[in-house]
């Protein structure tokens, strides 16, 4: 069913996904919902210093929040910064300099920042698609220890800080190519059969949804939702499918197109009217599965992939300093 899957996607995307996408669901946004003063309140964006993250951080800087920038880049880091105080005249945009995929320092970090900051909003924006099987330096594949296991650990670690605050959300930066795709916990690393790129990155923002799903109901008190950005012009996007950006770069939507959503769920009071825990495009909560697509997974699979990750994530928990 596979060709199925991904013949369907594919001409989803085409239709809902590029720019005449957002430009025709647009028609229908309300355009005061995003129009507020989130003064005082803080928010926490990783891989803000290009694409999406940045153009979300900026957002929600001109609208006075407190933005905590987490890059992986020191150098670009600092451009993102000074180019996000610059254009919204807001000071308060804080940097930190953590590779997600890296759990050792994403435990470290987390665990610092929670005795330093106050936290409203944590937005799981960085990620990464390697196309050729890569292991970090703790053994762990590239696009699992990014877009899986480093999302896990610093939201978990988070919770305690976001459960004290009213309003508290969660936003987690998904991909419609998770719709191609069944969870799979026999494989988190990809070790077996050939390696495709794109489609461990689909199962990763696969297993992001079900961390959503579980996470909402496990914290009733803080908002999750996740969301696809749409197919967007990002420097992400250009560098990891250089192939499908030369077909599609004239219909692609902007940086700002694919934050919009992050945003809406980042600061509007609509979003939170919505139930906790479901899948966005374009303000508007979508279906998980294609139709007869065939993914859906056993509740048993689901608390697996959950208890994995945690004991991964204590695993490199009790080797990290504080």
């Amino acid at each position: 069913m596979s060709w199925y899957r991904n013949t369907v996607w594919f001409v989803k995307g085409l239709r809902e996904y590029t720019r005449g996408g957002y430009e025709s669901a647009s028609k229908h946004f309300n355009p005061a919902d995003v129009e507020v003063d989130v003064s005082g309140r803080s928010f926490l964006v990783t891989g803000s210093n290009s694409g999406i993250g940045k153009a979300t951080a900026k957002e929600i800087a001109r609208r006075g929040g407190t933005v905590h920038l987490v890059c992986r880049n020191k150098e670009r880091a600092k451009v993102a910064q000074e180019e996000i105080m610059t254009e919204t005249g807001n000071q308060n945009i804080f940097l930190h300099i953590v590779d997600i995929s890296n759990p050792k320092k994403v435990w470290k970090f987390a665990e610092k920042f929670r005795k330093e900051h106050k936290l409203n909003v944590l937005i799981n924006n960085a990620g990464c698609m390697v196309n050729n099987r890569e292991l970090t330096e703790d053994g762990l594949e590239k696009n699992f220890a990014t877009n899986t296991l480093g999302t896990y650990i610093l939201t978990t670690a988070l919770l305690p800080l976001l459960e004290k605050e009213a309003d508290a959300r969660v936003i987690t930066v998904s991909s419609g190519g998770m719709l191609v795709q069944k969870l799979n916990i026999s494989d988190l690393q990809s070790e077996n059969g050939t390696f495709d790129g794109t489609m461990v990155y689909a199962q990763n923002k696969r297993q992001q949804v079900v961390l959503t799903e579980k996470w909402a109901k496990a914290h009733r008190n803080i908002h999750f939702s996740i969301m696809h950005p749409g197919w967007a012009d990002t420097p992400a996007v250009r560098s990891a499918m250089p192939d499908f950006y030369e077909k599609m770069k004239n219909s692609l939507r902007t940086e700002a197109q694919g934050a919009d959503t992050v945003l809406w769920l980042a600061v509007s009071a609509e979003a939170t009217k919505l139930p906790s825990g479901l899948f966005f495009q374009d303000r508007q909560p979508v279906a998980t599965h294609l139709p007869l697509a065939s993914t859906h997974s056993p509740p048993e699979d689901e608390e697996k992939l959950m208890a994995m990750l945690e004991e991964f994530s204590q695993k490199f928990r009790s080797s990290s300093p504080g």
